[in-house]
């Protein structure tokens, strides 16, 4: 299974997004990890469409936008002009119907679509949407603020999707570095985000490696465990 690493821009120095994406490029990454907060869902305020529109011309990596954000279907269609190449909006914030909806809309615009799981929710709440999602966001901290310790016990959730979609995406997103990505990876996370650990590091490059291997060799175990 392929491991991505999608470093989270919000750990940038929003004054060189630019230079901090190419950095992050040059050092490994898979994806640009784009959390987009309204300062409604969560007690934050971030990015709009004009920064990842900003952010589009100026790096190659695709762009993972999360929205963090109330009533994601009236906004989705703005971050998809922008040039968002997965986005993600949380469960949380509408309802079934809406959701279906919107992942079909993503979808038909030739873009990955993503559902987002807080810690809280349940993974049976989205079950029945797995099969229209490409990606599914299993948030390991609590939405909104970065440097949160990393919640193991909401790994279940990913265990329980990887058994429903063996070959979905599954993406963890707070507090991982090497260590939680393994474990992640163990559960069957195959999308790593990564703030401070990465743009935090001296060496960018080496902190990618080191979560990308954390991450494979835990997938490498669990797929020891679970052969028959």
């Amino acid at each position: 299974m392929n491991v991505r690493i999608a470093p989270s821009i919000l750990a940038g120095d929003f004054a060189r997004l630019a230079e901090e994406a190419e950095a992050m490029r040059l050092a490994g990454a898979d994806e640009l990890h784009v959390d987009v907060m309204d300062g409604h869902f969560v007690p934050n305020l971030t990015i709009g469409p004009c920064v990842v529109e900003s952010l589009r011309r100026s790096t190659q990596l695709p762009l993972d936008v999360h929205l963090m954000i109330s009533q994601p279907e009236k906004y989705a269609e703005a971050f998809l002009d922008a040039g968002a190449d997965i986005l993600t909006f949380h469960i949380e914030a509408t309802d079934l119907q809406k959701a279906a909806v919107l992942l079909e809309s993503i979808r038909e615009r030739g873009r990955k679509a993503g559902l987002a799981l807080s810690p809280p929710t349940s993974i049976e709440a989205v079950v029945p949407l797995l099969g229209s999602v490409d990606r599914l966001l299993v948030m390991t901290v609590h939405p909104g603020f970065g440097g949160q310790s990393f919640m193991s016990e909401v790994l279940s959730k990913v265990e329980r999707a990887r058994e429903v979609r063996p070959q979905l995406e599954i993406e963890v997103d707070g507090g991982l570095n090497p260590d939680t990505a393994h474990q992640a990876g163990a559960c069957g996370a195959n999308v790593i985000v990564a703030g401070t650990s990465v743009f935090g590091a001296a060496d960018p490059a080496q902190a990618i490696a080191a979560i990308r291997s954390g991450t494979r060799a835990g997938l490498d175990s669990r797929q020891q465990r679970t052969q028959p």
